[in-house]
């Protein structure tokens, strides 16, 4: 669910991206007048796979601009989901939302937390979604722009050595890799690759120079696991590693 993701005092998670952002707990209990309870949202299914492959780029090289355009599984669209008709033989070039969920989201999550509020990343993003009739799985083609441009050894060397604070406490749901890359000229590819690590990591190929931006690349990740219920497993554990739930 999208509610309170952007409210300005509740941290919209991935663990491995932005734990820190869970101080923000502590406003949001006094501003709300709570004494236990809090609210933490995951984030849309596609932001959380395309920010995962972000992060480490982003501290290692920082980022100007991300231009991205997403397949998206029928079983993101929910329950009862796509009319047959609709999509069979057909792709679908609007979801509602999401290309504004992308593009915002991704900022606060690579923004920061500064005492009161979150400043979102300085960060020019321009999205383009699409429903496409595989059952799941979203293909995201992404071209990044750099401050500092990397070598492709260097930009794979950042996305496979990439650990954070989920792998180094061992919790239960966290995938070991949380970014594979794939030096295959035809992957990641969705029935092939969405349930690597359980379904909890993003899978990542076609690493290339871009002719307009600086790279591009194909991130593949699975849309109802780490896209959501595996996501929101993942929060939990580390909320309760972190002592804000017993």
């Amino acid at each position: 669910a999208s509610a309170h993701r952007l409210d300005p005092d509740v941290p919209l998670l991935i663990p491995e991206v932005n734990p820190e952002h869970l101080q923000a707990i502590v406003s949001q209990r006094r501003r709300r007048g709570w004494e236990r309870g809090f609210i933490v949202t995951n984030p849309n299914c596609s932001t959380i796979h395309l920010t995962l492959v972000l992060k480490p780029l982003m501290d290692r090289f920082g980022l100007r601009q991300v231009m991205v355009t997403t397949l998206q599984a029928l079983s993101g669209a929910g329950y009862p989901g796509v009319a047959s008709l609709d999509i069979v033989d057909n792709v679908i070039p609007f979801i509602k939302n999401e290309e504004e969920k992308l593009e915002t989201e991704t900022r606060k999550l690579l923004g920061r937390w500064d005492g009161e509020t979150f400043v979102f990343a300085p960060l020019r993003i321009s999205a383009q979604c699409n429903r496409v009739p595989t059952l799941e799985g979203h293909l995201e083609c992404v071209s990044l722009a750099f401050e500092r441009t990397p070598t492709r050894e260097a930009l794979i060397e950042a996305l496979t050595s990439f650990v954070s604070l989920p792998q180094r406490l061992r919790l239960p749901t966290a995938p070991s890799r949380p970014i594979v890359v794939r030096e295959e000229a035809d992957r990641p590819q969705p029935r092939l690759d969405r349930d690597v690590e359980r379904g909890m990591a993003s899978v990542v190929g076609r690493i290339r120079p871009c002719s307009i931006l600086d790279y591009k690349l194909v991130i593949l990740g699975h849309n109802t696991i780490r896209g959501a219920a595996g996501a929101a497993l993942l929060n939990a554990e580390l909320l309760v590693a972190q002592g804000w739930l017993s």
